[in-house]
């Protein structure tokens, strides 16, 4: 099945690419603040990457170091691109596994999954030796982990006033602003986060 946004299926809206944004009252502190690019969202259940939250001091060359795609010579020769490459910390689950979201101008055969509006995930490591030689995509973030729902769990986030969503972009997804992509997100669709903060917990 392709993945779009909105789709409507059995009756239901699914959300892939599209972003969650985090209420102010998320029980869960790993989502505090977030804002999740969904990647897959469908009855058995969803997967993002949250795109707001760096991971810590972790540099992407010297990540390509430790995975053995280039030696610490060359890493001192990397392309500009690769040298200012952001690594997020894209959510709870397989927190040591890497995945690329990215824009549609890369693409490898059986393990690129186009998502929406140009926008693509990646999470091999063909894809890191791409743009640490500079063949890699125009835009592009790394994310450590990702975040999974069980099937019909999102839904009832989403129904106990949990998350937001809105459209995705590519500013928000992949520009090194991510202090303010959360406010940005909820700009997106009309909310002041000041406002947001002093209603959370209001009926």
């Amino acid at each position: 099945m392709k993945i779009g946004s909105q789709k409507r299926l059995g009756g239901r809206n699914y959300l892939e690419g599209q972003c969650l944004i985090a209420m102010p009252g998320m029980a869960d502190p790993r989502f505090s603040r977030s804002v999740v690019y969904l990647c897959a969202h469908s009855e058995d259940g969803a997967m993002g990457i949250i795109v707001n939250k760096p991971a810590g001091d972790t540099r992407f060359p010297d990540l390509l170091v430790q995975l053995d795609v280039i030696d610490s010579e060359e890493a001192i020769r990397l392309p500009s691109a690769a040298e200012r490459m952001q690594v997020l910390r894209g959510g709870p689950v397989e927190t040591k596994r890497g995945f690329v979201l990215h824009t549609a101008d890369f693409f490898l055969e059986s393990a690129t999954l186009p998502i929406d509006d140009g926008i693509c995930l990646t999470a091999t490591l063909d894809i890191l030796r791409a743009i640490a030689g500079g063949n890699g995509p125009a835009s592009a973030v790394l994310a450590l982990g990702y975040a999974g729902w069980g099937a019909g769990q999102l839904e009832a986030e989403i129904q106990s006033n949990g998350w937001l969503h809105c459209e995705a972009d590519p500013a928000l997804l992949f520009d090194d602003g991510v202090d303010t992509k959360y406010q940005r997100a909820l700009g997106k669709i009309g909310i002041d986060p000041a406002f947001l903060s002093r209603e959370a917990g209001h009926a």
